[in-house]
């Protein structure tokens, strides 16, 4: 029988706690953790009081490039990548701290929360896999996500060039009670 470290087993549940807390799904909990699926979801309905969600995760990189996800995608992989560069913090504990650094900025400037933990750690995984990365815009040098294989040679952002629809959602309709 394998020896098993009551501090190995307490780090990964805490990492599994703080992941559950910012709204993770089990598939995230899983990469990171050595505990069982069953112990996960245990400790998921715990945190939280209802089953995790099931289903697949967000895939498409193409999500990431519409006006808003990609405004709030970019600024998040700004947080990350200064994390990254700038200190020790590494992998999992560093898309964490980005995306508690990306919550107390959507709080602050009163902005709807667009990015989910889930989606962070997706888009980490895409820039790491060379699917997007980030280019610099020619008109204010700001850096966002763009496809890998495009040019960005002359790349102007969404914020430079806002689309005519961007920021405008569908209001509900009123209809007249008979």
């Amino acid at each position: 029988m394998r020896n098993k470290s009551i501090l190995t087993e307490a780090k990964q549940i805490q990492l599994a706690t703080e992941l559950i807390k910012l709204g993770s799904r089990l598939q995230v909990l899983e990469v990171y953790s050595n505990l069982s699926r069953e112990r996960l979801v245990k400790l998921y309905k715990e945190i939280t009081g209802v089953s995790p969600p099931k289903g697949m995760l967000p895939y498409s990189e193409d999500w990431f490039m519409s006006w808003q996800p990609n405004m709030h995608s970019s600024l998040f992989m700004g947080m990350y990548n200064y994390i990254v560069d700038n200190t020790d913090v590494k992998s999992i504990d560093a898309i964490i701290k980005s995306y508690k650094l990306y919550l107390e900025h959507i709080e602050v400037n009163k902005l709807q929360r667009v990015l989910s933990v889930t989606r962070a750690w997706t888009l980490v995984r895409f820039i790491n896999s060379n699917v997007l990365c980030m280019a610099p815009c020619t008109k204010c040098k700001g850096r966002f996500l763009v496809h890998s294989l495009e040019i960005h040679s002359n790349h102007v952002c969404g914020l430079c060039n806002i689309p005519s629809r961007a920021g405008k959602t569908k209001k509900p309709k009123l209809t007249a009670v008979v």
